[in-house]
């Protein structure tokens, strides 16, 4: 855990934000995989974690705004807990390390909540992702679990989501921390991309290597030859000589802070020339970001940015043609890089979108976008300092797609269809680093991790 002053200036700075009432955060509770006492690793709800720091099942906080006052409501370990799990600290010393003073069993909370409704009070909570959580909310709250979302609190989200948004040193500290090992996940991935290897074999290495690290995935390794599948989680393929293999995968801290890295690299370590130069064009893109990333600029535009770079370096190569400029309007670059530059990154590896992937990627000032492609883009608005993000553009060669749009006879004028046929075994290339916003521009978290074809030529070596 943080010091206990973080998680009270937080919650401090909550209720500044919050006209009244009472505010609740259930934590999660353990969840069975197929029988009751066989449970999946637990896993804490961030916005608790967040306000009260603890990472045990079957707790709740309460923060109640009139009265200025935090409450933790839980149990003590029982004998049974401390045979079968070891001795863990008393209920109320783990409290005291949240900065609470007030504690209840968690069975109170119940009427404790009952008895708040009842005055009139509102209660704010965000919205549940977890079935549990619905079944548990609708007993605590008297609100049918089909209707939950709509009661959840508009005003908290907004508050929470301007919250978690900028991270602090702390924050910071522990999203570095994670690079660090998934620079030893890819650096891995990458030694061990040779012909005949099978996909499941460094899948399951480089998740070993952030559990031996004290750590877990921050979400399901991503690791294919066939990186033209966005999210590929199938690793039943043994590499190829001639092939590329994407890696997509990061690593959570036991504070729950995500790192969410992608390199792409050539089975057997040469890029051949075709590799090459659809490769320095992604690389290109990826610079652009981060060149131009800072608080006075949209990230939307940022997006746009890449895309011109990835047109311009296709149009080179004679993939596509036209004017650069009209073919990024009207969509026509999608073809190759069909998804948004980055998302928010935080204790969540997409952080917050739980609370509203709008909510926390535009406002009032910039609305989604309906254009394919373009529609995808998971954070468009300006950027503020203390935000971190992802910076990951991509090209990849779908088949189904290319065959698709070449049979619509869409933006004819911009992509030459002839010389896309050669490119449908080629895969796909994603470059993407984590990078944190600064007062007048941006800088990219952790340990360098190669991307660049020379360094990845010769750590591969």
């Amino acid at each position: 855990m943080f010091p206990s002053t973080i998680y009270l200036s937080r919650r401090e700075k909550l209720q500044k934000l919050i006209s009244g009432g009472i505010i609740f955060f259930p934590g999660n509770m353990e969840v069975p995989f197929n029988y009751r006492s066989n449970t999946y690793h637990f896993r804490q709800d961030s916005s608790f974690s967040y306000f009260f720091g603890l990472n045990e099942p079957n707790l709740a906080g309460l923060i109640d705004v009139e009265e200025n006052e935090s409450m933790l409501f839980g149990n003590d370990p029982d004998l049974d807990d401390i045979i079968w799990m070891g001795p863990v600290p008393g209920f109320n010393e783990r409290a005291l390390r949240a900065g609470v003073l007030k504690t209840f069993t968690y069975g109170s909370l119940q009427s404790k909540l009952q008895k708040a409704i009842a005055a009139g009070r509102t209660i704010h909570f965000l919205p549940p992702y977890r079935g549990e959580s619905f079944l548990e909310l609708e007993k605590l709250v008297g609100a049918p679990h089909s209707k939950l979302l709509k009661h959840a609190s508009p005003e908290l989200i907004k508050a929470v989501i301007e919250l978690r948004s900028v991270k602090d040193k702390y924050e910071i500290s522990e999203i570095e921390l994670m690079v660090g090992t998934a620079y030893d996940m890819h650096t891995t991935a990458m030694k061990m991309a040779r012909s005949g290897m099978s996909e499941r074999v460094i899948a399951g290495t480089i998740e070993g290597i952030a559990i031996s690290q004290g750590a877990a995935v921050s979400f399901p390794v991503i690791l294919s030859m066939n990186g033209e599948t966005l999210h590929n989680h199938f690793h039943g393929n043994n590499l190829q000589k001639g092939r590329l293999l994407l890696t997509d995968a990061g690593a959570e801290s036991e504070l729950l802070y995500a790192s969410d890295i992608t390199r792409t690299v050539p089975v057997d370590g040469k890029f051949n020339q075709r590799q090459r130069d659809i490769y320095n064009i992604v690389l290109a893109a990826n610079l652009k970001a981060i060149a131009i990333t800072n608080p006075n600029t949209l990230y939307k535009d940022v997006h746009l940015a890449a895309a011109r770079v990835i047109t311009e370096g296709l149009k080179n190569l004679g993939l596509m043609k036209g004017d650069i400029d009209e073919a990024v309007s009207q969509g026509a670059h999608a073809l190759f890089f069909p998804h948004g530059l980055g998302h928010m990154l935080g204790m969540d590896v997409h952080d917050m979108e739980g609370l509203g992937e709008t909510l926390v990627g535009y406002n009032e000032n910039i609305t989604r976008s309906d254009q394919f492609g373009l529609a995808y883009l998971r954070f468009a608005k300006k950027p503020k300092p203390g935000y971190v993000l992802t910076d990951e553009p991509g090209i990849y060669f779908i088949p189904a797609l290319i065959d698709q749009w070449r049979n619509e006879k869409k933006f004819e004028d911009f992509i030459n269809y002839e010389k896309l046929e050669s490119y449908k075994d080629f895969g796909g290339i994603r470059i993407e680093d984590d990078i944190l916003v600064t007062e007048d521009g941006c800088r990219v978290l952790g340990k360098p991790i190669p991307k660049s074809v020379e360094e990845i030529e010769d750590l591969m070596a």
